[in-house]
């Protein structure tokens, strides 16, 4: 046995309520190490001596390239549990608790990994909408002007005293008048990159937290949007910029003109006075900054009146126009404390709210349940690029890679990160995949049938293309010119509609061999499998399916090179 492959974490995404009568309990082997996995659970609290135990056969839940997962679900007649597991390798039979291996368990209970109590209120619990969402991130000036067009025409308007910029011309109008267009390709949330007043045309440089930047709007045309989005059922995310501010921020502006005599001078870090604006845009200005961008100071948020400030704002925006979540940049920069007292703050308001966190690395640090409910999937996108766009790895390291990145989050949490192949920050995944088409359809099909909400960046259902960051904010094509792609995105999101065990069922590998990828989504009704085979060469089907929901290059049993099927299989509860 390879006992330094073993690892169990309690009170972590090992060991974790899903509801106050259901635990996960996950225990990681080695790779084909173990025959059989144990849980032995107990009530810690139980009256007599030695403790008695139950047990419960742990499945295996998934296999990477090094590694075993073994899980299950227990509904424990006890919210205060003790516990150790038993493997057996088929030779040895060992028991695992407290860290340590055993040949026999000892009577002291205070030895075993303990579940101290399975309180409702530690209980990750993201919106349940979330599952059921299928996002279309907006970034608003490249969107639209008005129905189904797009000015591209630079524009200017003043904000108290300073100009605000726009590049493309796209308005909250124009999104308004184009949401017939995104409730006819299936979408029920949107997610607008920032719309507050601020310099630049993406407006991550913010003036004002409290109103609508003027290039795009007013505030009353986006209570408007709000209200028409909720009349078509789509809820609306937008984005909250609290790591940094723009440099003509009236905080910033004061300590710029008081130095250190101005009461808003803690409210930024590492200042150096007199504080000056360099003009050079390669300086390194005397401030802190969102990476090196002399025009973002970036705010102290431990410090007690910025995280009021930033948290009424959090408010503000639930409270007055009814948003429904906040999707929130640079998240992985901001102190614990900021973001627990913000979530505080809006679930006040609304619980039903989503707070999603920016952080492209690894992020269950944030997703233990007293800060976001969900992050940006930006490992998903890397592993769909390897494998879709580049091919560079093939079937089985696609699998294993999404197999370590399903195991590193508490179970409600895999089920609500946001899962992108695009967004404002990165080059089109299309022209990742060389504009083929081909292997576009199979990535989207997998984000679209994968644990999680899909996010679909503005345009990727119209093919835009583009590498450097002028092309893939490039305006939105708005053309009558057929675009069978679109209409491929339009059937893989009705697919997910259609049929809830995508949105909300387990997850099992099927096949991972070559260039062909296999998997089950099954919930108590029903069961789905999908089969992607992105490699040129055809292959013999593993599959006798019930029905086909839908299928592309199936024929007698074997599946074409680039082609896909879907099937409802014979369900075993």
């Amino acid at each position: 046995m390879n006992y330094q492959a073993v690892r169990h974490i309690p009170l972590s995404q090992d060991a974790h309520g899903i509801d106050p009568d259901h635990v996960v309990f996950r225990l990681r082997t080695g790779r084909d190490d173990c025959k059989r996995c144990t849980l032995f659970y107990a009530d810690r609290s139980c009256r007599v001596t030695p403790v008695i135990f139950s047990s419960a056969v742990m499945q295996k839940e998934a296999q990477d390239e090094w590694f075993d997962y073994y899980q299950v679900i227990l509904k424990s007649p006890y919210r205060r549990i003790c516990y150790y597991f038993e493997l057996d390798d088929g030779q040895t039979t060992r028991l695992y608790y407290g860290d340590f291996f055993a040949d026999e368990r000892v009577d002291d209970r205070s030895e075993y990994y303990q579940l101290p109590y399975n309180h409702p209120a530690d209980i990750a619990s993201p919106p349940e909408w979330v599952q059921d969402a299928v996002v279309y991130n907006i970034f608003p000036d490249s969107f639209a002007t008005s129905r189904r067009f797009i000015s591209d025409i630079p524009t200017q308007r003043e904000w108290n005293g300073q100009i605000t910029h726009g590049k493309r011309g796209g308005t909250l109008r124009g999104v308004r008048e184009n949401l017939d267009y995104l409730a006819d390709l299936g979408i029920n949330c949107l997610y607008l990159n920032p719309i507050f007043a601020a310099g630049e045309y993406h407006k991550y440089d913010l003036l004002d937290y409290y109103h609508i930047d003027p290039c795009f709007g007013t505030d009353e045309e986006f209570r408007l949007l709000v209200e028409d989005c909720h009349v078509r059922g789509m809820r609306v995310i937008i984005d909250g910029v609290f790591n940094h501010v723009g440099w003509n921020f009236f905080a910033f502006e004061d300590v710029v003109q008081k130095g250190e005599e101005s009461r808003y001078k803690d409210w930024f870090y590492r200042l150096s006075f007199p504080v000056q604006r360099p003009e050079d845009p390669e300086a390194y200005p005397d401030y802190e900054c969102f990476g090196y961008e002399r025009i973002m100071p970036k705010t102290n948020t431990p410090n007690p009146e910025v995280e009021a400030y930033f948290c009424d704002v959090g408010r503000y925006w639930v409270r007055e126009f009814g948003i429904d979540g906040w999707r929130l940049d640079v998240a992985s920069e901001i102190n614990d404390g900021f973001w627990r007292a913000f979530r505080r703050a809006v679930k006040g308001e609304n619980p039903d709210c989503v707070l999603i966190g920016e952080v492209w690395e690894s992020a269950g640090h944030w997703l233990a349940g007293d800060m976001f409910d969900s992050t940006m999937n930006y490992d998903l996108r890397k592993h769909c690029r390897r494998f879709f766009a580049e091919r560079t790895i093939d079937a089985a390291a696609f699998d294993g890679r999404v197999t370590h990145m399903r195991m590193r989050y508490k179970l409600p949490m895999t089920y609500a990160q946001l899962n992108l192949l695009d967004s404002h920050d990165v080059s089109r995944f299309f022209s990742l995949c060389g504009e083929d088409e081909a292997r576009m359809r199979l990535a989207v099909l997998f984000q679209m049938t994968f644990l999680g909400a899909p996010s679909i960046f503005y345009g990727d259902e119209r093919g835009i293309a583009g590498v450097l960051e002028d092309e893939y904010r490039h305006p939105m094509d708005w053309s009558d010119t057929p675009c069978p792609l679109a209409d491929f995105y339009r059937q893989a999101i009705r697919l997910r509609r259609e049929q809830p065990a995508l949105r909300r069922g387990s997850y099992t590998t099927l096949c991972a061999e070559g260039g062909l990828y296999g998997y089950r989504r099954a919930d108590d009704q029903s069961a789905v499998s999908v089969w992607l085979n992105n490699q040129d060469t055809e292959v013999l089907l593993p599959a006798t399916p019930v029905q086909t929901l839908w299928a592309q290059g199936v024929e007698n049993g074997r599946l074409a090179p680039m082609g896909f099927a879907v099937f409802r299989e014979e369900h075993t509860p």
